[in-house]
Parts: structure tokens; sequence; C-alpha cells
């Protein structure tokens, strides 16, 4: 007994040595995501839920090969950028309560169908609104106070980097689906942006009172342009649904307004960045297939997404979605290489990389 009482001291001593120096070595320690499908690496697999992606052939892609609850044919945006930073495949918060999986190099929490709004998703069944995202993380950081002193846990967490991606489904499984929420007759465009806006700030403002200090937040990205949308024939061809992008472009005036706001308010040691992923959308240049999913059911592949064992295209790197509502592989290394070392029109005011230094 006495002799594991040791081997605990010791890990915990090396765990404490193994943070100081990340944090000392100018790179993040860790990483911790929230956000919805975009982002979401298994957390919907064990909920009931309609949204969830772990079978063929999502997946088919993915270098440890086969289908783990990503949206996407390989790698997440998520995965993408820790790769540039040097980070390891972050575990989903589900499957840390165990203990086997490390979480000093940061967790993801992100879950399909959630929004930034409680209800938002409810049609496809259980999933972590953002809200409930904000207190699982407050269940792993009662997990690192057992791993490392006070002191080390601040600067862990002030040097880590959040990234929260989310608001897609506030619009396309909420505002956008009268027949089932009454949003849309309750809030005009402008109104509901307000809305949605203030509830991000308040869990925004929770995680920087836990400790957090450098913040990515994602755009929504243009929802109209989503073969899910085009299906729906609301636009021309080739056209996308202008209608739902001015939407989506309230929301994102408002975020960026909220980042300078956040910038210039009284956040010690805080730096609040917004990822221009609507932008990126612009730079499809090489991608000959921008309209329809790789992978899915219905009118260009845009009605629902991937069922199990549906055969996808095999020209993958040539698509932009890769289901009815998700880029592929090929599109999401484009968002992640701008959000890491991109211009200010990519990530504003300054990019990943140059957070990194701060």
């Amino acid at each position: 007994m006495e002799r594991m009482s040791w081997a605990l001291v010791w890990l915990s001593l090396a765990f404490n040595l193994v943070v100081a120096i990340s944090v000392c070595d100018g790179q993040f320690p860790a990483m911790f995501v929230m956000g919805d499908s975009l982002v979401d690496n298994g957390n919907n697999n064990g909920l009931s839920s309609l949204a969830k992606s772990n079978y063929p052939p999502y997946g088919i892609d993915f270098h440890q090969g086969g289908p783990t609850g990503r949206f996407t044919n390989g790698k997440t945006i998520i995965d993408l950028l820790g790769d540039l930073l040097g980070l390891p495949l972050l575990p989903a918060f589900t499957v840390t309560f165990t203990g086997q999986q490390g979480i000093w190099v940061g967790v993801n929490y992100a879950s399909a169908a959630a929004g930034i709004l409680d209800e938002s998703g409810l049609n496809l069944g259980d999933r972590f609104s953002l809200r409930q995202q904000v207190e699982n993380f407050k269940s792993t950081l009662n997990q690192l106070r057992n791993q490392m002193e006070q002191d080390t846990l601040n600067q862990y967490l002030a040097k880590s980097l959040v990234v929260i991606n989310i608001g897609s489904n506030d619009y396309i499984n909420n505002y956008l689906m009268p027949s089932i929420y009454s949003s849309s007759s309750t809030y005009t465009p402008e109104a509901f942006a307000e809305h949605l806006i203030n509830d991000y700030d308040a869990q925004i403002m929770a995680l920087y009172n836990l400790g957090l200090r450098k913040f990515l937040l994602a755009a929504i990205g243009p929802l109209g342009c989503i073969p899910n949308q085009l299906a729906k024939g609301f636009a021309p061809p080739g056209k996308c649904v202008s209608a739902v992008n001015d939407m989506v472009e309230i929301f994102n005036r408002r975020l960026k307004n909220l980042v300078d706001q956040l910038n210039h308010g009284n956040y010690t040691e805080a730096i609040f960045v917004y990822g221009n992923t609507y932008g990126a959308f612009n730079d499809i240049l090489g991608f000959k297939v921008v309209d329809k999913g790789c992978c899915g059911v219905g009118r260009n592949k845009g009605q629902i997404t991937c069922l199990p064992f549906s055969i996808p295209c095999t020209n993958r790197d040539e698509y932009v979605f890769w289901d009815a509502y998700h880029p592929t592989q090929a599109f999401n290394k484009i968002i992640a290489q701008k959000a890491y070392s991109g211009p200010q029109s990519a990530c504003y005011p300054i990019n990943v990389k140059q957070m990194a230094q701060l």
C-alpha cells in the first residue's frame, strides 16, 4: 500500500513537470473543444440520439481506421488543428470517466445536434448543449485538480486553447424548422441572433471565470450553401439559399462585435479570436463538386446524412461536402490551416499560431 502511495506521488510530480514544461515552452499545453457535429469526435456515440456517425462509411479515410463518431470521411477541423499544434488526438469527454484516457492534453466536449440554446436539436434526441458542455468541463476541471497543484493548474488553464464551434443547429435544427420550433415566429432574424449571442456570451464568461484565457470562437458557415438546404429547392441552380445565408451573416457580425467587446473589456490576460469559417467557404478553388455531398441520400445526396454502409464517392478530395451537412477532410484542412496561420480576414484579430506566442 505504501509502495502504491509513493507511485502516485511520483506520478503527480511527473505530471506537474510535464505541464510546467509545456506552459513555459510557449505552446498550448492543452486544447478544450466545445461545439456541434462539425467537431464532435464521438460524444454522441452513447447517447439516445439520431445524430450519430459511428458506422461506415464515416471514417473511411480516418488514419486509425473506421468510424469513430466523427461526421466526416477522415479528420475534423479540430484533429487537423491539433496536428498543426503538435497535440495528439483529443479524447471525447464521454470516454474520460474511467480515468483510462489522459486528459492533460485537453478534452473534446462537442456534441452533434447541439446548439447555443438548450432546445436546439431536440428533434434529434439527446445531445450536450453548450451550457451542458461547460458543465462537463467543470467535471474535467475537478479531475485536473486532483492531478496537479493549484498554481500549476492556473498557469495550465491560462495557456490552454479553447475552441468553440457552435450555432449551426440553432438555425437548421431550430429557427429554420417552424413546424417544430416557435423561434422564427417569436424573433426576427436580428433579435434571434442577439438572443443567441447573449447566451453564448454567458457561457464564454463562465469558462473565463473557471480560469481559461485563450478563446477561438468560430463563425457559422454559409448554411444556405450546404446540400441539405440546396435540396429544399429554394435557390436557383448553382446558387445558395440567400435568405439563410443572410440570417447567418447577422449572427456572425454580432459574434465578431462580441470579440471586439471582450478584447476591449477588463478581462485580465485574455484573448478572444473570431474564426471566419464563413469566409473560408469562398476558398473552393480546386474542388470540382461544391453543391452535393460525397455521401448521402436524396436530391444531390443532400436530404439526409450517410446511411450505414452506403457507398460514397471515390474522389473525396474533390468534394467540399462529405454529406448533407458536413465538409470533407480535404476542406477541413483548409479551415484548420486558415485558423492556424491565416491573415486577419480568416482569423481576427490574430491567428492561432500568434495566440500560442502570447
